[in-house]
């Protein structure tokens, strides 16, 4: 930059040689000098006012004052002895400097005052004997001068910061003084606690100060820069130098940031008001500019501070090597090794300030010591770094990365700057840097050998005898390998540079190439396979490289690959350090994170082949497909050392993306067919399963077992690999059989073996190690709920047939073969043994994130047996699951052990873990019992109720026709009052209809039920047989039966008389109890002949009635003697099918209490049913209300598709306008979210609470809403929605427009002027209490009831605690809002308008809830496709424990063919973890019991006994 210019070199060397400072005193003997210094400074002392009052000088004249100055020059240059006198002379010349300043002292001489430059280069110029060394003082004669020297600085620097009279010759002249200082005082070696060494940071200090001081005042000429260049350049062994050159350029570019990018840029904090102070308050920008760029460049490049040969060409080192008793080289001074750290120091300044520019917001990012300059050399360690002068820089990895600014400047902008001395500094110690060298080394052997340097301050060029250019002349101190702490602080600020790429912005090819032939030497793994700093540098700074489309990227991966199986297989990680302190945590992380970028690129690429950096074309060209076992491998192993929460939780996301990306390639990609047969693919590559042979997983003996160690692809691996590939070592605590079972499955390169192998290894993590972590079991649990929900094609297992289980089905008279039967039927057991062992915890580990594990638990156990029925076919994993189901419910199982006795339900104590808990059992075993197996029902996934309600049957009622022939019931009132309706158990409403419905002609007594319980609506028609239907259905009406002719012959009649008494009884001889029965005759004299007469009157009458009845009989056509066919009687049509239904199912029962047992007689009677009166008018509406409440969980995703540069809502929302037109992509991944359903026929969840729960046909009123919606097939929830749903849960998918804005504001319009009364009445889910005046008092344990539906013995079921009952609903946590977000530009997620688009994402819930949702509540998934096809995952959240889920991770990549899936999963799971984490919330079918027992409360009729009885015999309306 200067080269055009003359250096001032020679002027300082003549100040160092004293032609300056020269007196004439130094002709005579030192004695008489010295006292005549000790006379005149004495004397001129006394005046100064230090002692005494100051006094107006004597010296008037000018030859007055040189004279006395030209003694004063010689007093600076007494001996360190004379500590007085010297200290007089410096008193003096502070004194009369003040001639500078606005106001000099009275002591100034007046000559001095009248021309104050002058004399004050003079006296500047003196002062360089205060500076010189003396040879052979003590120490303390030393820090004497060194104190002198202190005030002398100080002087200077204030004169220069107040003074207003100096000239630019005066500037020039303090400037050339400083320089002369500093060179006498620093360019020698460096020695331990001399002048030089104790002067060194403050003389360096002062320098830059006043230098930055001068660009204000008087700006250098391009000379002076020059010389200031070359002086550094000689003083690079001090570490002093390169702290203040960090300190200067800090301070600089903090100021040139605030000018260049404004106040929004992220500010540069230096450390200290010191620094913050440094830049002088009048410095232009244009200045600032100018000066920054300059001390830039004021030490040259760092990277020759890795050359001892270099530093040390100057003649001080020349002189010390000359006079060294033994002989020695310049570069083997002591004070060399330093050179190490101050490479370090000097890479890491340069790294600070590409920070800055990147807008990285550090506080102090670098911090300066002035008493450690003289630091010792640093140790291998990896400890914290050594004593430095920016030893208080933060270590690498211990922070979260800081977000870039949006301003940052290009990548190709900071390169210019920093690139090359970066790109060679990388460089450092490696193949190349060390092929450079040879060549330098022959070329300077085939030149003379000289050691004359081609200038005073020397230059960089190789003269150097070959000898001096041998590394094995360095001390050990210096070899290449010490300065690995730099290279490494290097490579990582270029991953730093690199990852900054922005969206669509360039790089220039030149500066790729230089980067990736870095990136290469610097990936190569050693033998010792040990991390060290570069390595560890790498990966801390490279989390982003792969996923920037940054081009031909992918030639590292074979690199990078080698990395991530040193650093994550490793659960004690060798870390090979000396200066940089790693955080394992943070470099493991950082890993993970590389690793999330790559997984999906060997099924993306497939068989494409990796070109290689080097020209080296002998090697076998490798394949993306080919690593795919590598990172299979590596993310096994990581998952299974891996101790910290937050990096589990990424590999658990990774792992499911692994294993779904492979499911779903073999499915679509490849048809069913062998994908490992296509070309490109070798006989040798590894298998998935397999491994190499590998120092950690040797023999069982070690404690470890290898899976998959005795495959056959083993021994036919190609033995001339470049690496080892880690094998998956599992801790000894897993069973040998496991093993075993684990290595039948191991030879399969496939989906299925993958599905197999992440089953086992998270099933076994899950209960070993990760029971205790909230986050990561939920991860876990997550992981396995979607590996459950996977189908794999069976002919991608290619398992043989020993492995088929076979399960035999009686029901359905088939056998089912499953190849995977055996693994999800452990995965089950596994599952309900970490719910046992959850719920076994001692009472004080039981907590909130406690019972939420095991909420999960019992979520991801139905989804294993919701996704494979077959499993309960088995009895003991029936039994298994039953038992769990037990365990929650009552909190004890009834058969600890199979040697027990069971304990029956009525004997047992109830105390589940939690009502959560009890909750979750109770879902799943409805579950089990209902859906298993049948669901989707015949209504579709939409709904898992029946979707006929009392209106929809009263229409298939054909006893009720009107005399049009139209149906006679049109609204719901109407239809409700031809039911009956009853409650059972407190929580199930029996709607009860006796019309038999068109569909059904047979006279038997049917009843139609509507079952209205906690689990859905549901609907049966039963009717009461005494023949099944198939001896029953051929009914004979014949008139001739086919019977014989009956004879017609009339018997006669015989007659005989009547007898009362036995013929014997006359001849038997009476007794006097025979006579105590008096006779007629007696009777007649005691009562009289009347009472006779009418007796005998009766008896008279009555025989004659029976002679004509008997005569008629004779006589008519019915008698036995006419010939008559018997028929059967009428069909009855007139049945009380309510009354038979609830008799013979047990419900008109009433309890029979014993009134000897004090227990039961206390209290009032439990009634099997409770009648509710239908009559009010309000009936319908709670009815209708209670319908409305799904017995699922229902969510709802909002996407958006932000364009380029897009920041407000209305463009965001402008993008789904029919003119507008978007990625292709994106439409075709908001078909892969769920399926498209018409919200009109739509009886599910629709994103709208008012138009959800509907019956198809029935709904949608709000058809001036539609009117402006075009016909054209949008998800804004007008016409069209995207829908999935489970057995549990609903989600709808909305894309918001212009639509949506208008249609949330007219329903808040309208349900703020409708009465809020009636909404009030349907509860918050949020809440666990009702809003019903009669249950808000009531515990929690409502939800159950079992002190009103169960008899009196049983005990209580536990109740929440008090703190979480009484918690106000208005703190409650409310519904997540989960926006899914499309983005052109990536950067553009900053600026996402978040707190704008809730107005779009509305679903009517919130005035229910009570609680608008805010900005800072939302989710929001990200998703930026890349050049390449794939996708790229940002999420945002709340913070909090629970806020992220899985199987989406921050930073992943994903393949378009799974996106769409695991964006589901990943919002379902955000849903449920929100849930899971605020225990007050209610499940739905708690909801609906609760809805159950309002209704209870509002319309029971509290009927006796017989009028229950009499109510059945009644007709309904």
């Amino acid at each position: 930059m200067y080269s055009e210019w003359a250096s001032l070199s020679a002027q300082i060397t003549a100040n160092s040689c004293g032609a300056q400072c020269f007196s004439v005193l130094n002709k005579f003997p030192a004695s008489a000098g010295r006292e005549v210094v000790i006379s005149v400074v004495k004397q001129l002392g006394t005046n100064l006012g230090i002692t005494q009052n100051a006094e107006p000088s004597h010296l008037v004249k000018d030859e007055e004052v040189r004279w006395c100055m030209d003694v004063i020059c010689f007093g600076l240059s007494l001996p360190l002895q004379e500590h007085e006198t010297i200290k007089d002379c410096v008193n003096v010349y502070c004194e009369w400097l003040t001639a500078l300043h606005p106001q000099p002292r009275i002591s100034v001489p007046k000559p001095i005052c009248e021309d104050a430059n002058l004399y004050a280069r003079q006296i500047i110029n003196h002062f360089h004997n205060l500076f010189v060394p003396r040879q052979g003082e003590s120490s303390d004669t030393i820090k004497r001068q060194a104190v002198l020297c202190h005030r002398v600085l100080r002087t200077l620097q204030q004169t220069a910061q107040i003074s207003q009279h100096m000239d630019r010759e005066t500037w020039d002249t303090l400037l050339l003084f400083l320089l002369a200082i500093n060179e006498i005082l620093l360019a020698p070696p460096t020695v331990k606690d001399d002048v030089g060494d104790q002067l060194c940071e403050r003389v360096l200090s002062v320098l830059f100060e006043v230098w930055l001081l001068a660009c204000v005042r008087c700006f250098p000429s391009p000379s002076l820069w020059k010389t200031l260049q070359e002086s550094c350049a000689m003083w690079r062994h001090r570490i002093a130098l390169v702290d203040q050159w960090n300190r200067v350029n800090l301070a600089l570019t903090a100021r040139l940031l605030e000018f260049s990018y404004g106040p929004d840029f992220t500010q540069l904090k230096n450390a200290g008001d010191e620094d913050g102070q440094l830049i002088p308050a009048g410095m232009t920008n244009d200045c600032v500019a100018q000066t920054w760029y300059r001390f830039l460049r004021m030490i040259g490049n760092p990277t020759a501070l890795c050359s001892p040969h270099i530093i040390s060409k100057s003649s001080h080192f020349v002189q010390w090597a000359l006079t060294h008793e033994k002989g020695a080289e310049t570069h083997q001074h002591p004070c060399l090794q330093m050179l190490p750290q101050i490479f370090l120091n000097a890479i890491r300044g340069i790294s600070s300030q590409v920070d800055a520019f990147l807008g990285l917001s550090k506080t102090a990012l670098i911090s300066l010591t002035r008493s450690s300059a003289n630091a010792a050399p640093t140790t291998p360690t990896s400890g914290p770094p050594s004593a430095s002068s920016i030893n208080s820089l933060p270590s690498i990895g211990t922070d979260l990365r800081p977000p870039l600014s949006v301003a940052r400047p290009k990548c190709n902008s900071i390169l210019h700057l920093f690139g090359e001395w970066l790109f060679e500094a990388a460089h450092i110690g490696g193949d190349t840097w060390l092929q450079n060298r040879k060549k330098q080394a022959c070329e300077a052997s085939k030149r003379p050998s000289s050691m004359i340097m081609e200038n005073r301050k020397g230059s960089i060029s190789l003269s150097q005898p070959n000898s001096l250019n041998d590394p094995t002349s360095l001390p050990p101190t210096l070899t290449i390998d010490k300065y690995e702490s730099g290279r490494a602080e290097a490579i990582g600020t270029l991953c730093k540079i690199f990852c900054a790429k922005k969206t669509g912005e360039e790089i220039l090819p030149v500066y790729l190439a230089r980067f990736y032939m870095a990136l290469q030497q610097c990936l190569k793994i050693t033998e010792s396979k040990e991390c060290d700093e570069t390595l560890a540098s790498i990966l801390l700074h490279s989390a982003d490289l792969f996923r920037l489309d940054l081009d031909g990227i992918n030639v590292l991966l074979p690199g990078f690959i080698a990395a991530l199986e040193i650093v994550l297989p490793d659960k004690d990680l060798k870390l090979k350090t000396q200066a940089i302190a790693f955080n394992r945590t943070e470099l493991r992380r950082s890993a993970i994170n590389i690793l999330l970028s790559i997984m999906v690129l060997p099924l993306h690429y497939h068989t494409l082949p990796i070109r290689n950096l080097t020209s080296d074309t002998g090697e076998k060209v490798l394949t993306f497909l080919q690593l795919k076992s590598r990172l299979m491998n590596i993310l096994m192993n990581a998952l299974q050392v891996e101790t910290d929460a937050q990096n589990t939780h990424m590999l658990l996301g990774g792992l499911l993306l692994c294993v779904q990306d492979a499911v779903t390639f073999e499915d679509t990609e490849l048809g069913g067919t062998d994908h490992l047969s296509g070309p490109g693919v070798q006989h040798h590559e590894e298998n998935l399963l397999s491994s190499a042979g590998s120092d950690r997983s040797a023999s069982l003996a070690s404690g470890t077992v290898s899976f998959g160690a005795q495959t056959t692809a083993m021994s036919s691996r190609d033995t001339g690999s470049a690496h080892d590939y880690p094998s998956l070592t599992i801790s000894d605590d897993i069973s040998v059989e496991f093993t075993h079972e684990f290595e039948s499955v191991a030879s399969y390169d496939n989906a299925h073996a993958l599905f197999v192998r992440a089953t086992y290894l998270v099933c076994h993590r899950l209960i070993s190690s990760w029971k205790t972590d909230l986050n990561v079991s939920l991860a876990a649990l997550e992981l396995l709920s979607g590996l459950a929900r996977l189908h794999i094609r069976e002919t991608a297992r290619k398992l043989t047939n020993d492995s088929l289980v076979k399960i035999f089905e009686p029901s359905q008279n088939i056998t089912i073969i499953s190849t995977d039967a055996l693994e999800c039927k452990r995965a089950v057991k596994w599952i309900c043994d970490y719910i046992c062992y959850q719920c076994s915890r001692p009472p004080p580990a039981h907590s909130k994130d406690l019972h939420s594990t095991i909420v999960a638990a019992f979520q991801c156990t139905a989804a294993w047996l919701m996704q494979h029925p077959y499993l309960l076919q088995d009895k003991d994993c029936l039994q298994t699951v039953l038992e769990v189901v037990e365990l929650g419910i009552s909190g004890t199982k009834s058969q600890s052990k199979n040697g027990d006795l069971p304990k029956f339900k009525d004997e047992k104590e109830l105390k589940p873990a939690s009502m959560r808990v009890r909750d979750a059992a109770e879902n799943l075993l409805t579950i089990i019992l209902e859906q298993v197996g049948y669901f989707p029902s015949e209504c579709g996934p939409e709904s898992i109720s029946s979707l006929l309600d009392e209106l929809a049957l009263m229409k298939h009622c054909n006893s009720l026709p009107t005399g049009d022939g139209s149906v006679g019931v049109c609204n719901a009132e109407q239809a409700i009052s031809k039911f009956k309706y009853f409650v059972t158990e407190n929580s199930t409403i029996l709607a009860l209809l006796e019309e038999p419905l068109g569909n059904d002609q047979d006279p038997q007594p049917t009843v139609t039920l509507l079952i209205r319980g906690p689990f859905g609506r549901h609907a049966w028609t039963m009717q009461l047989r005494h023949l099944p239907r198939s001896k029953s259905g051929v009914k004979y009406h014949a008139v001739n039966p086919g019977r014989p002719i009956p004879m017609n012959d009339i018997t006669q009649r015989p007659e005989c008389e009547q007898k009362n008494f036995p013929e014997g009884v006359d001849k038997v001889q009476p007794c006097v109890a025979d006579y105590s029965i008096p006779t007629i005759d007696q009777i007649r004299e005691q009562y009289g002949a009347n009472v006779i007469s009418e007796l005998e009157a009766m008896l008279e009458n009555q025989s004659i009635h029976e002679k004509l009845a008997w005569a008629e009989s004779d006589n008519s056509i019915d008698s036995l003697s006419h010939a008559q066919e018997c028929v059967p009687p009428t069909v009855c049509h007139e049945f009380h099918a309510a009354r038979l239904f609830l008799s013979h199912f047990g419900f008109l029962s009433f309890e029979i209490r014993d009134p000897h047992n004090p227990i039961e007689s206390l209290g009032p009677p439990q009634r099997p049913l409770i009648v509710l009166d239908t009559k009010s008018t309000a009936f319908a509406m709670d009815l209708d209300k209670l319908d409305k409440l799904s017995a699922r969980t229902h969510d709802t995703v909002y996407c958006f598709y932000v364009k380029a540069g897009q920041t407000s809502a209305q463009q965001i929302i402008g993008n789904m306008a029919e003119d507008q037109s978007y990625d292709s992509h994106f439409a075709n991944m908001l078909q892969t979210l769920g399926w498209p359903v018409q919200v009109a026929e739509h009886s599910g969840w629709t994103g709208f609470a008012h138009n959800s729960w509907s019956l198809k046909g029935t709904s949608i009123p709000a058809d001036r809403y539609q009117s402006n919606v075009s016909s054209e097939s949008n998800y804004n929830g007008a016409q069209h929605v995207l829908y999935w749903a489970d057995v549990s849960s609903e989600i709808a998918f909305v894309v918001p427009n212009a639509w949506n804005l208008r249609y949330n504001s007219e329903m808040d319009a309208c349900s703020l002027s409708s009465n809020c009364s009636d909404q009030s009445t349907m509860s918050n889910v949020w809440t666990r209490g009702d809003d019903a005046g009669s249950l808000k008092s009531k515990p929690r344990n409502l939800s159950l009831e079992l002190d009103t539906n169960t008899r009196n013995k049983e005990p209580v079921p536990p109740t929440r605690r008090k703190g979480n009952v009484s918690k106000p609903t208005l703190l409650v946590q409310a519904p997540a809002k989960i926006f899914l977000v499309w983005l052109e530009s990536f950067e553009d997620y900053l600026n996402f308008p978040v707190e704008d688009l809730l107005a779009y994402a509305r679903t009517g819930e919130e005035l229910q809830s009570m609680q608008l949702p805010r900005a800072a509540d939302c989710h929001v998934i990200f998703l930026h496709s890349l050049q390449s096809g794939l996708l790229r995952v940002k999420l945002l959240g709340p913070p909090g424990r629970m806020s992220f889920a899985t199987p989406l991770v921050d930073g992943m990549v994903l393949s378009r063919r799974v996106v769409g899936n695991l964006v589901r999963q990943t919002a379902l799971n955000i849903s449920r973890r929100r849930r899971l984490d605020n225990d007050n919330y209610q499940p739905p079918h708690v909801r609906r019991r609760l809805k159950v027992q309002d209704i209870v409360q509002k319309y029971k009729m509290d009927l006796s006994e017989a009028e229950l009885l009499a109510h059945l015999f009644q007709r309904s309306i």
